[in-house]
């Protein structure tokens, strides 16, 4: 069993940065691959980066460039690094952690760009 919790969301102005943390707990965090999903308003949850257990990443094509996601094993922590933030980054960002059949998901932190 897996406990996630996101953290570092906020408002921020267009241009600007934030930094979201994910906490795990209960589990053997350094084995799991992580990722940050999103999910805006009328629209279906979409993969913002992802993190392998070996520190392999990836990242969707719309945050390239901007958005930077790491994560730091001993603090059984995963960051996302988000820089010249968009409005259409807008969203609730959530994170999860997946190994083999197993996934987990945190509630969720929402950001939010203004223009």
């Amino acid at each position: 069993q897996v406990q996630l919790v996101e953290s570092g969301g906020g408002l921020v102005q267009a241009g600007g940065s934030l930094t979201l943390s994910c906490a795990a707990s209960g589990s053997i965090f350094s084995r799991y691959t992580m990722g940050w999903y999103r999910q805006a308003p009328g629209k279906q949850r979409e993969l913002v980066a992802r993190i392998t257990s070996g520190g392999n990443s990836n990242y969707a094509d719309s945050v390239k460039g901007r958005f930077t996601i790491s994560r730091d094993n001993a603090k059984n922590t995963v960051y996302l690094q988000m820089n010249s933030l968009k409005p259409e980054d807008t969203a609730v960002y959530y994170c999860d952690a997946v190994r083999g059949f197993k996934l987990y998901w945190g509630e969720g932190t929402q950001v939010t760009v203004s223009s």
